[in-house]
């Protein structure tokens, strides 16, 4: 892979960085479809964004990604925002124009629906539950929300610093999709109920990540198994932590029979989607899953 006068330059923004997957995912990418970009990453502190843009911007730089801590903060920094950037108020895809307008987009979520369809669930019309309000619990509600499921319960801790967030966006969602969304707080019976009445459960929460392997937001398998009067599809499961492969949440869902799936190809796919703003190409995704998320 050659560089050259004309090479555009691609990157991930935030800290840390240093042990990310995405410099590798996007750089075999554009060498595949020989595209003459390069993806770098950058340690970049909070604070620190407006003036890194400014410089892109004056340098032609085609677009970055962001991460933790910039993806609120590039919000008000951004010309214009997608649907999903703007609900969920974070960007984690920068495009930047030739006329240096910035436009803020979040493919977290369409990560997320992306490989929930690969994996063969369909949540179109249908009911969701999803433990979990963080970063990647609201990208994921937003999303899916948009593209199509019919109901979504979310369980939030009580207490918890993003309620107010939540309640935001929540409030917009239920105003500007057809998808009729619910906030509860974690309580044993109401869990169950929810989970017997839907087709999906979604784990965004930090429960069952290395080094606490152990960790389960489900008590009993029967929570998994037991189906609402007039509901028979299998419930599907998924958990968005991929280190371990397998939570104790995905190994109990397989033991039940269930669709279970990781947050591996949730990485992928919304890498994928950010490939495509910046190139106006399809990601070889066949080929780096092969080479990197087996």
């Amino acid at each position: 892979m050659e560089i050259s006068g004309r090479t555009k330059m691609i990157c991930l923004l935030g800290s840390p960085v240093a042990h990310s997957l995405s410099p590798a995912m996007h750089n075999e990418g554009f060498c595949q479809l020989d595209l003459d970009y390069r993806y770098l990453a950058f340690d970049v502190k909070e604070g620190e964004l407006k003036g890194v843009l400014d410089s892109f911007k004056k340098m032609r730089v085609r677009g970055f990604n962001l991460t933790m801590p910039l993806k609120t903060e590039a919000v008000a920094l951004c010309d214009r925002l997608s649907t999903a950037a703007e609900i969920a108020g974070s960007v984690n895809t920068v495009v930047i124009e030739e006329d240096g307008t910035v436009t803020g987009h979040t493919t977290d979520g369409t990560g997320f629906t992306e490989s929930a369809r690969q994996s063969g669930v369909n949540f179109v019309g249908k009911k969701v539950t999803l433990l979990g309000t963080g970063g990647a619990g609201i990208a994921i509600l937003v999303q899916l929300a948009l593209d199509g499921a019919g109901e979504i319960t979310v369980f939030e801790r009580a207490g918890s610093r993003f309620k107010d967030r939540t309640a935001k966006v929540v409030s917009e969602l239920n105003t500007r999709t057809s998808c009729r969304v619910n906030v509860l707080d974690y309580e044993d019976s109401l869990l169950k109920k929810e989970i017997s009445e839907s087709a999906l459960l979604i784990n965004a929460t930090n429960v069952g990540m290395a080094p606490d392997i152990g960790g389960n937001l489900i008590k009993d398998p029967t929570w998994l198994t037991e189906r609402a009067p007039g509901i028979t599809e299998p419930l599907a499961v998924s958990d968005v932590i991929y280190n371990p492969r397998k939570t104790r949440l995905l190994e109990m869902a397989e033991e039940c029979g269930l669709n279970a799936f990781n947050g591996m190809y949730m990485l992928l796919y919304q890498g994928a989607a950010a490939f495509e703003l910046w190139t106006g190409q399809k990601m070889p995704v066949e080929t780096v899953k092969e080479k990197y998320f087996k």
